[in-house]
């Protein structure tokens, strides 16, 4: 293996220098192409992460007007730093635009290849090596798709490429200077501050520095963790001054509970482990959330080429981490740390939280492709059927990319047409006035009112967001995202958003009277087999066969709603889950009317024959079948997950 400075001669020669100044460039107008209009429209973060950075560029202040913050706070969660102030000097720069953001996002994904390149010119003595990978690193879908949003974990792959490329600087020459420890413990300052699983995966990364604290070399690893140790403290401090701020969305998407035992979440952790590293989901699915802003739904994630070649490359790395090569050891042991992080939530191949992984893939892909370019006939045409398949399987991916730039899915998620037709709608009805904003909880659409508002020089006075417990004035224009809309008449439609011209007054709630606990109950769709702690949803047909009229939710009166909910029962009718799920009702139901509730449900947590028993409620007033409605009894089979479930 030649040395680095041999390798960085290579790289000098003219040849090798075009090759990668086109490979890049052509990836720069790759990346570039587009990235205004597709995907189309813009998602819910990405409106939140451009409209801090427009207030910040602006006023210095966030939306909740806090001076030049560390985080920002946004949808009960926290952002982190680095992408909002690079998107804010942008914006200082150019004004605010979906374009330069996206730009943002794409230069940083070309960034990363470059990086990438040069982090492969130092590993390789081969000159053809560098423009390979940043080719397999622009083609891969996974770090594409990346550097399509406007979203923190854009900017991730780069962070973990200047780490990597930091790190070999270090220990690929004769000394470790303190030069280099200040650039490794910035990088792992940077990985901690770009993106939230850096803030466990970037220790993991510093603790595996330890690999190479041997011949002469713990004191620079020393002062590497002491200085990253120091660019902590101002997490630090927030971490004190906010409690649990940054710990609070973790809480929320781990399987790890209080009452977990640690048989229970390490039986997890393997199982969600190896999840994560399902070649199948990798290569040809994808990430299984339909709901990942970065993700064409049923595409693979990495090329197959490359994933041989990664593959290939590991086991080319172990054996010279066999012969003492602690770079090579440490790349193994980063690519395992790597999916840690994403290892401990309840999602599998989340792509965003496992987005360090395609780096070390691509990184990977470096010793094989040395391999290759040795002598012998046979490897250079598997080099040559490598990159064939490469840019044929990325060039496909590209085609699939564009032609489903407008398909219905991906209009919905990134709001498409908020902009034309519901923040016109709700400012014609409004006639001059303010807009109301009522949001339902998980959907704070309130933010795509104040970008859009911003781009259109809107001051945000327009607006007047209402409080969950407050309900829209009589007469006013409402842009809701609640699925319930008592009084609202609807104006424009665009899932999840309505446009409403509010008519009556606020209504106030009261107690069902006596007579008015009577429904009958049968299902139109239900899942007959769960996996253990499986969510799912019911569609129950309910009628309401009383004398009395049943409201739908009015915002503010939730504490007296009419909902259907459900219990879990043994296979002896004894009750096992007590008070499960809910599903409010869609619309006032008047004696004799009927409509389809939405219940979701979520399975026991250990395996068997269950009863799932749906009822009818008046939260905090009584369930309706103690009071003599009938019940509705169905089984449910709860089976034990699989590994790679």
């Amino acid at each position: 293996m030649k040395t680095d400075a041999e390798g960085r001669g290579f790289v000098r020669r003219r040849g090798a220098g075009v090759a990668l100044v086109v490979v890049l460039a052509a990836g720069a107008v790759l990346y570039a192409a587009g990235a205004g209009r597709n995907p189309p429209g813009f998602y819910i973060d990405e409106s939140s992460i451009a409209y801090n950075a427009h207030l910040i560029a602006t006023t210095g202040r966030d939306e909740h007007g806090r001076e030049w913050p560390l985080f920002f706070r946004a949808f009960g969660d926290y952002k982190n730093p680095v992408y909002v102030y690079l998107l804010a000097a942008v914006f200082a720069l150019a004004g605010p635009s979906v374009i330069a953001a996206r730009l943002l996002s794409a230069s940083a994904g070309v960034l990363t290849a470059a990086a990438l390149a040069a982090l492969g010119a130092r590993l390789s003595g081969r000159r053809v090596v560098p423009p390979l990978v940043a080719m397999t690193a622009l083609l891969t879908p996974w770090l594409f798709e990346l550097s399509r949003v406007v979203i923190e974990v854009a900017m991730y792959p780069l962070a973990v490429a200047l780490f990597l490329l930091a790190v070999r600087r270090a220990t690929g020459g004769d000394r470790w200077r303190w030069t280099d420890s200040l650039l490794v413990a910035a990088s792992l300052a940077l990985l901690t501050y770009t993106y939230s699983v850096g803030r466990l995966l970037a220790p993991l990364l510093a603790l595996g520095l330890a690999l190479f604290a041997r011949r002469g070399r713990a004191r620079p690893v020393l002062l590497t963790w002491a200085l990253y140790a120091l660019s902590l403290a101002p997490l630090a401090v927030f971490n004190l001054r906010h409690p649990g701020a940054l710990t609070g969305r973790f809480r929320l998407i781990t399987y790890i509970k209080p009452q977990t035992t640690y048989a229970e979440a390490a039986a997890e952790f393997v199982r969600h482990f190896a999840g994560n590293l399902n070649p199948w989901r990798l290569l040809v699915t994808g990430d299984p959330n339909q709901d990942q802003i970065a993700s064409i739904y049923n595409t693979g994630l990495l090329l197959g080429a490359t994933f041989v070649l990664a593959v290939a490359g590991a086991c080319v790395a172990a054996v010279r981490a066999r012969r003492g090569d602690g770079w090579w050891l440490f790349v193994l042991y980063g690519l395992a740390a790597s999916v840690v992080p994403a290892s401990l939530t309840n999602d599998h191949t989340h792509m965003l939280r496992l987005a360090a992984l395609p780096v070390f893939a691509v990184v990977l892909t470096a010793p094989a492709l040395e391999w290759l370019l040795d002598d012998g006939r046979a490897r250079r045409w598997a080099l040559a059927a490598a990159v064939a398949l490469t840019l044929a399987q990325g060039a496909h991916f590209q085609w699939l990319y564009r032609r489903h730039e407008q398909a219905p899915r991906r209009a919905h998620l990134f709001d498409r047409d908020y902009p034309t037709e519901i923040l016109p709608a709700a400012l014609s009805a409004a006639g001059g006035r303010r807009v109301y904003l009522a949001d339902a909880l998980p959907i704070p659409g309130y933010i795509q009112a104040f970008w859009h508002a911003s781009l259109r020089g809107l001051p945000v006075s327009t607006f007047e967001r209402l409080p969950p417990d407050a309900p829209a004035p009589e007469g006013s224009a409402v842009i809701t995202t609640e699925d319930v809309r008592p009084r609202c008449r609807a104006l424009a439609e665009d899932e999840p958003y309505t446009v409403c011209l509010m008519e009556g007054a606020p209504r106030a709630p009261a107690p069902l009277p006596a007579e008015g606990f009577r429904a009958s109950l049968s299902v139109a769709a239900a899942p007959a087999r769960l996996r253990t702690g499986e969510r799912a949803e019911v569609l129950v047909v309910l009628r309401n066969e009383s004398a009395a009229t049943w409201r739908a939710r009015e915002r503010g009166g939730s504490p007296l709603q009419v909902h259907v909910g459900n219990h879990w029962l043994g296979s002896d009718g004894r009750a096992v889950v007590n008070d499960d799920g809910r599903g409010p009702l869609p619309r006032d139901l008047a004696p004799g009317d009927e409509a389809e509730v939405r219940l979701t449900v979520n399975a026991p947590k250990r395996p068997g024959d269950y009863l799932l028993e749906i009822d009818v409620l008046q939260e905090g007033v009584s369930w309706f079948g103690p009071k003599g409605s009938p019940t509705l009894r169905l089984p449910v089979k709860v089976v034990a997950r699989g590994w790679l479930d």
